[in-house]
């Protein structure tokens, strides 16, 4: 599964522009003074202003062999978010590593080196690294219920966890991080995890599928344009 493009909500619209253009040197692909486009690998990146909005988690794919140097250009531009006072969160089970921070807007923004993808890269790091988009936080009230109605729209398997708490929806190039948004916070934080609407086009097996989520349920997006949101 691929996020191709993910449109989220931001109540600090112009600082957030600044962050992803200046801080993480994201190429705007479109602007307006209510909406913002980046360039994120093979993904699309939206911003659309709206008062009100709340966090979101969003993880994005580096090469698997840069972790390190990521950590270096990010502690340049951002205070790094530790687990147990380490700046690299090391998944074993996922064959993965990943390092945490805050953006403009209070969303937890992941940069996780999978080691699975085999996607070295001999380069330097920099913003250019970032691969693709290939997480999105789903927090809702009944994971079962939420994996069926994906799975009503959408063929994808369980890559991880249980519908008790936490269960990740997908595959390592894009996945839904479903958790129990009464149960769990958003790691490696204490921040609550709201059901924050968006919208997302994603590929799998070829064809194109757009989904929202929208007051806590996840369901097929009906298009009013080519970027309706």
């Amino acid at each position: 599964m691929y996020f191709r493009e993910l449109h989220v909500f931001t109540a600090n619209f112009s600082a957030q522009v600044t962050f992803y253009r200046e801080v993480l040197e994201l190429d705007i692909v479109t602007i307006s003074t209510e909406r913002a486009s980046f360039r994120i690998g093979s993904s699309l990146l939206v911003l659309q202003k709206k008062d009100g909005a709340t966090p979101y988690h969003i993880a994005i794919n580096i090469p698997a062999n840069k972790i390190k140097e990521a950590l270096h250009w990010l502690r340049s531009r951002v205070a790094v978010l530790p687990h147990n006072e380490q700046d690299i969160h090391d998944f074993c089970n996922w064959n993965a590593k990943a390092i945490y921070f805050y953006d403009n807007d209070a969303n937890i923004i992941e940069f996780i080196a999978r080691k699975n993808l085999k996607n070295e890269t001999p380069l330097p790091f920099s913003s250019s690294c970032l691969l693709e988009i290939s997480e999105i936080g789903l927090p809702v009230m009944h994971i079962e219920n939420t994996y069926k109605q994906l799975c009503n729209m959408v063929s994808v398997d369980i890559y991880d966890g249980n519908f008790d708490i936490f269960c990740a929806i997908g595959n390592e190039y894009g996945m839904f991080i479903c958790i129990h948004k009464q149960r769990k916070k958003w790691y490696p934080t204490s921040t609550i995890a709201y059901a924050s609407n968006f919208w997302v086009r994603l590929e799998e097996k070829e064809k194109t599928y757009y989904l929202e989520f929208t007051d806590g349920e996840l369901k097929e997006k009906h298009r009013n344009g080519p970027n309706s949101l």
